[in-house]
């Protein structure tokens, strides 16, 4: 990835205690931006679903490439949410 920024958070599921796992699926296009993002596994908690699908919208990613240069392609990634004492 060439930008991947830390999703945020959510407020009220620090508060509730909520962690977990999200795993994304992501189309990414020839120019490195996501297409479309989905999730693949959820972690369980609709907040941190969401947050995970809201931060990776904005990621920049290395196309995967061909003889003929970039092509879009599917990529799987894992985004955790663990809060620390």
């Amino acid at each position: 990835m060439l930008r991947a920024d830390e999703p945020l958070y959510p407020a009220a599921a620090r508060r509730l205690g909520e962690q977990g796992v999200v795993m994304l699926s992501v189309h990414v296009r020839p120019d490195g931006r996501p297409e479309a993002v989905v999730v693949a596994t959820s972690s369980g908690y609709a907040r941190l679903d969401t947050a995970a699908v809201a931060a990776v919208r904005h990621w920049l990613f290395v196309p995967a490439q061909s003889g003929s240069g970039p092509v879009a392609s599917w990529v799987s990634l894992k985004v955790t949410f663990r809060l620390t004492d």
